[in-house]
């Protein structure tokens, strides 16, 4: 149990090293996605299972569908067309 326990947080670290220095938004969100989902792991072996689907609802769910979202809306990702394949 110790050496998994070991790879949940050498995972979360990589995540949170990797998010700050990552330059592209989706990926920033699909590393915090992964954060929360890491996060969500370590609070149940911490026995804390109210704590792990918080984390992992709002955490990994709700706030990285409201990132897509105001991505989308920003324009930050942009859809491929058929139009644009065929030009590439």
């Amino acid at each position: 149990m110790k050496t998994f326990e070991t790879f949940l947080l050498l995972g979360l670290i990589i995540c949170a090293f990797s998010v700050t220095f990552t330059k592209r938004m989706l990926t920033a969100i699909v590393i915090y996605m992964s954060y929360s989902l890491i996060m969500s792991v370590i609070w149940v072996i911490l026995q804390s299972p109210d704590l792990a689907i918080t984390e992992a609802a709002v955490g990994a769910g709700v706030t990285s569908i409201l990132f897509f979202v105001t991505l989308k809306k920003i324009n930050g990702v942009k859809e491929n067309s058929d139009n644009e394949q065929d030009q590439g």
